[in-house]
């Protein structure tokens, strides 16, 4: 699929900068169902979330590399999938994605490929991106008191820092985008962490807002990229509050850090999110997790996307989580929006083929790899926690 010259305008080879693990093994329908939705109940009576845009996307995409027809029923895809096993379908599905990197969120629960297998699967590089919350959990996991938590948060961050290509933030689940937008002062976070640390139980998550605040002015004053989840997701978080407009003030306040945010999926409030990347020149957008579940509606979502954007303030992503069918399916949709998309441009005249072969360039990786520094940072490395 890498390259391939859909419609007229040619699209290289990806930088996938926001994704996931894939389970490593064997999955029963159910559980591989659940990877096909955001819902965290059934589906719909007499029906499956085969029954979905990405459902039929994974039919339509990834049924040919198992060799199969396009759009087999589930019952017969799912039964090849089996017969090959785990590692070999994981190896056929990454490898024809025409991605060369990977920029791995290792935040995630469950039994899931590390950054060096996803990357060995696929052919491609891997780089970590750090998340937050996660981190500051696993430092409360060996905290003795508040003061060794903050102190070995703060060390953590700066570790990161070093190791990682940036930090991922989900503030929207655990709170929402509606945050203070300045840091908080010294004596909140020490209230706020008295107060979390003493009702934490094993596998309590970090929910308190100063605390949030704070992860979020730490990873900034480093100067690295931050990821920041807004738009849809499971129902953990409330939808209304995740709209990437309510983090308008604290885009202003976070600017003189010199941090690149980067607003991931946005759906259904995308626009608003190409607004901020255009108006603020530190904010940058993507449109991930929005494209494969919009699947034959991916190319509307884009096109509106480009609207407002600038060319050079939009990114490629997956956010492809534990099956690797989703990253066929986000990078040949995305593959086949932008070449449909850019060619109906140039035919209209509207655009020189020239413009629209360096803007699929810049969308696809290259954009991707100037925020993270890609050219710079040795690929493939350990993440902090091993």
């Amino acid at each position: 699929m890498a390259g391939t010259d859909v419609t007229g305008v040619r699209v290289p080879r990806l930088v996938d900068h926001h994704c996931h693990g894939v389970a490593r093994s064997e999955l029963a329908r159910e559980a591989f169902e659940s990877f096909l939705t955001e819902s965290d109940t059934a589906a719909a009576p007499g029906t499956s979330f085969f029954d979905t845009q990405l459902g039929f996307a994974v039919r339509r995409w990834c049924a040919p590399l198992l060799d199969l027809e396009p759009h087999c029923p589930p019952e017969a895809y799912l039964a090849r999938r089996r017969e090959l096993g785990p590692d070999e379908a994981t190896r056929r599905l990454l490898s024809s994605c025409g991605i060369s990197d990977f920029l791995v969120d290792t935040g995630l629960p469950g039994d899931l490929t590390s950054p060096r297998q996803l990357a060995t699967a696929g052919d491609a590089a891997c780089h970590e991106i750090v998340r937050l919350e996660h981190l500051a959990e696993r430092v409360a996991d060996g905290a003795g008191s508040r003061d060794g938590f903050l102190g070995g948060l703060a060390d953590a961050v700066q570790d990161g820092a070093r190791t990682a290509v940036g930090f991922k933030s989900v503030a929207a689940y655990r709170y929402g985008l509606d945050f203070e937008a300045g840091p908080p002062r010294p004596a909140e976070v020490r209230a706020a962490a008295d107060r979390w640390l003493t009702a934490r139980t094993p596998g309590t998550r970090l929910a308190e807002p100063a605390l949030l605040r704070h992860l979020l002015w730490s990873a900034a004053r480093t100067g690295m990229p931050i990821q920041l989840h807004t738009g849809f997701g499971d129902p953990d978080l409330r939808l209304h509050r995740c709209d990437p407009l309510l983090l308008t003030d604290f885009v202003r306040a976070v600017r003189p850090t010199g941090c690149t945010l980067v607003l991931l999926h946005g759906y259904p409030y995308h626009r608003g999110a190409g607004y901020l990347a255009h108006a603020f020149p530190h904010v940058y957008a993507d449109m991930g997790l929005a494209l494969s579940h919009t699947g034959a509606r991916a190319g509307a979502v884009l096109a509106e996307m480009l609207e407002l954007a600038p060319f050079g303030k939009l990114l490629f992503s997956t956010d492809a989580y534990g099956l690797p069918e989703l990253y066929v399916v986000g990078a040949e949709l995305f593959r086949q929006s932008l070449g449909r998309l850019l060619t109906e441009w140039v035919d209209e005249g509207a655009w020189s083929a020239g413009d629209a072969q360096r803007v699929a360039a810049l969308i696809a990786a290259d954009n991707a790899r100037r925020v993270y520094g890609l050219d710079r940072t040795p690929p493939g490395r350990p993440t902090p926690f091993g």
